[in-house]
């Protein structure tokens, strides 16, 4: 019988794994035959015979792409654009998530609430008027447009709430025996345990900035402040004719690159961090 049970759960594991990665398979598709078509002749971009190119061609297509279009200032505006909404989410949303985890006072239960009803209004709900209020303060096509909408995010408040639930009050009291204030224990004690959810949350919230195509279309008009994927878009308007699809991948290879290459150094802390915010994540 146990034999029987070893063998059962081995078979399990066998297809659990294999189904996983047919799924890491399907999702890396898209990337690699993105990755392929860069590096490929055009005259070998619709042939079904070859699954690799017969030459090299990824020189000429990257220098093209970087050529054509300002890539690396769209990319320098995604690192400044991205970099300044983390730190203003961190800023705002690790005292609030510590005041509805760890502060009793009247109301917290219903403003918590409203933290949850925000994670399902859309981003599209409140482009007008934030257009509008932009408009007035004539911040339209700047920097500020692109930051300040997103200062506070509550899906960062509901996951460092949860993080927060998690660590023991005897904590707390003991810092503030010590004399240590709120905000204290905000940044001196809550942040230095909470880096695996702040690692999770930064994965988070870059690679959504970093391929927010939406509001930049709505706020920008010169490319000088395009962020990535805004800019990708300019290769239709540019010399490039729209056949030239290497180049266009190449450009599109340069942008996705760093995201991938952050997320697979970073895939543990954000594993951990997404954990250890579980509700049924252990007390630590």
């Amino acid at each position: 019988m146990r034999r029987r049970a070893r063998i059962s759960a081995g078979l399990g594991a066998v297809l659990t794994h294999g189904a996983l990665m047919a799924l890491v398979a399907l999702f890396l598709l898209p990337f690699l035959w993105m990755a392929l078509t860069s590096v490929t002749p055009a005259a070998e971009f619709f042939n079904p015979h070859r699954l690799l190119p017969s030459r090299f061609a990824g020189a000429e297509h990257y220098l093209r792409a970087l050529n054509t279009v300002p890539l690396l200032r769209f990319m320098l505006n995604g690192v400044v654009v991205c970099g300044a909404i983390l730190a203003l989410q961190l800023l705002f949303c690790l005292p609030c998530a510590y005041a509805l985890a760890k502060l009793p006072f009247r109301g917290r239960d219903a403003l918590f609430t409203c933290v949850l009803l925000a994670l399902v209004v859309p981003t599209q709900v409140p482009a007008i008027p934030l257009y509008l209020a932009f408009a007035g303060l004539g911040l339209l096509d700047s920097y500020a447009a692109l930051i300040l909408p997103f200062a506070a995010s509550a899906f960062g408040i509901f996951l460092f709430r949860q993080f927060f639930r998690a660590i023991p009050d005897e904590t707390l009291h003991a810092a503030r025996l010590d004399g240590c204030g709120e905000f204290g224990l905000v940044w001196r004690i809550m942040l230095p345990q909470a880096w695996p959810a702040v690692g999770a949350f930064s994965i988070i919230s870059v690679v959504a900035h970093w391929n927010d195509l939406y509001w930049p279309m709505i706020v920008i008009i010169t490319p000088e402040r395009a962020p990535p994927p805004l800019g990708v878009m300019y290769f239709r308007t540019a010399e490039l004719a729209a056949a030239e699809y290497g180049a266009l991948l190449a450009g599109a290879a340069m942008i996705t690159a760093p995201l991938l290459v952050a997320f697979l150094f970073a895939s543990r802390l954000f594993l951990r961090g997404v954990a250890m915010s579980s509700p049924a994540a252990p007390r630590l």
